[in-house]
């Protein structure tokens, strides 16, 4: 069945909420790592999220198994993996290529299908594809497959021609059991490849200057079963700031990474929000509508790209004229059209929106096209006046765990009821 959320708005948010550990974004990819090493490994401050259960299903066809109980995921890997990943578990989330690399290492064979996940224009793995055929893999594509295999995969110096987060987790996971060295030029840097190589480290890789641009992986001869609890989601954090200031208030995001969000907290003092920040929360106090701001994606320490929908519905209701650039994927204004159908004054030129600030948003039926979309959706309902209702929310649901509670726990009137049924006819959002 799919759900939806019915937003009642203009409630200032008010108090205290603990900001989950990053299971989208850093757990898929290590438990994507657990692969490496036969043995039970554990992961731990996880949410059940749709894509945690999704990924479940992708290592069961792998022959691992996955299991979820109160925040904590054992993941038992056997001796020998099946080593094909076919395109109806692949084609719900674009991690699941994460095991590309893992498969490659243990088994020298891997057989995965292109990606699916949020349609956020072109997303080749080209970068990937490229890295694993430097240290030695022989890589066919065909059929909406990657096929790759190699006897041995060697350590090399590789050379990214951009910072790619997911090439990036992919060619550390491999070199680790690669033979040699491997050094990964202009590397991702991330806060999660820092976090996944910390869990590889716990494995006993030997990798160093995760998080710069130059990473150098030592191969070993085997790794280990390992426990490990990743890092906070930065995302999840900012959800709730954008929230804020946009629908006004005063609350304290707890157990973060502030340093993470530089470029969000940046942002969010220049369009007027006060804001407080100690070694592990973020304190902000909204009393007024934002101020307009520019906002430009660029690859971390830069502004995320996954913030810009957020941001961009906070800055709907500024003061002025903000100018939002999006340079890093061609497709990422979905969340435009059902923001104007509450009143959202936009306009789009190629990758750049120009946002005049509206005294008000009016509640309206709108739909989430993918994750960040969704999560803008419903802070543009929260201070929206009247009711809006969010369908297809199990975009949302990728990233959050029960987000309606987690507002409604700040003093937002938020309910997940039954959604419309829609035939494929009439089903025009990208698929998940």
């Amino acid at each position: 069945m799919s759900h939806a959320y019915v937003i009642e708005g203009g409630h200032p948010l008010k108090g205290e909420v603990a900001c989950p550990g990053a299971t989208k974004n850093s757990a898929l990819k290590c438990i994507a790592a657990c692969l490496l090493a036969p043995g039970t490994s554990t992961i731990r401050r996880i949410t059940d999220i749709a894509d945690l259960r999704w990924f479940a299903d992708v290592l069961s066809h792998l022959g691992a198994d996955l299991r979820y109980e109160d925040g904590v995921a054992e993941i038992a890997v056997p001796d020998r993996l099946h080593a094909e990943a076919p395109y109806e578990f692949v084609s719900r989330m674009r991690a699941s290529t994460a095991v590309l690399g893992p498969l490659l290492a243990r088994e020298g064979r891997a057989k995965v299908a292109l990606p699916g996940g949020d349609f956020l224009g072109p997303r080749p793995i080209d970068l990937h594809l490229r890295g694993l055929e430097l240290m030695g893999a022989d890589i066919r594509v065909a059929h909406g497959f990657v096929e790759a295999s190699a006897k041995e995969l060697r350590g090399t110096q590789i050379n990214l021609e951009y910072p790619s987060h997911g090439a990036t987790e992919n060619l550390v996971m491999a070199a680790t059991l690669a033979t040699g060295t491997t050094t990964l030029e202009n590397a991702a840097r991330d806060p999660e490849i820092g976090d996944l190589a910390a869990f590889l480290t716990l494995m006993g890789a030997k990798i160093e200057g995760a998080g710069t641009h130059t990473i150098v992986i030592e191969g070993v001869d085997e790794l280990r079963p390992a426990d490990f609890a990743v890092m906070p989601d930065r995302m999840v954090a900012a959800t709730f700031l954008f929230a804020t200031a946009a629908a006004t208030g005063e609350v304290t995001v707890r157990d973060m990474e502030p340093g993470h969000l530089e470029m969000v907290l940046e942002v969010l003092s220049d369009a007027g929000m006060t804001i407080d920040v100690t070694d592990n929360s973020v304190h902000i106090v909204a009393e007024h509508r934002p101020k307009a701001v520019d906002v430009s994606t660029l690859p971390y320490p830069g502004f995320p790209t996954d913030l810009q929908p957020m941001a961009m519905a906070m800055l709907t209701l500024a003061d002025g004229m903000s100018i939002v650039t999006e340079n890093i994927y061609d497709a990422r204004f979905f969340h435009v059209d059902e923001l104007a159908r509450m009143g959202a004054d936009i306009r789009v030129e190629r990758h750049y929106a120009a946002v005049r600030g509206v005294d008000e948003l009016t509640g309206a039926e709108v739909r989430a096209a993918d994750v960040s979309a969704g999560a803008a959706l419903v802070i543009a309902g929260l201070a929206a006046r009247g009711r809006t209702v969010v369908e297809d929310i199990i975009h949302i649901d990728r990233r959050y765990e029960s987000l309606e509670s987690l507002l409604s726990g700040l003093g937002a009137d938020v309910q997940r009821v039954p959604g419309r049924e829609r035939g494929p006819a009439a089903a025009v959002s990208p698929p998940a």
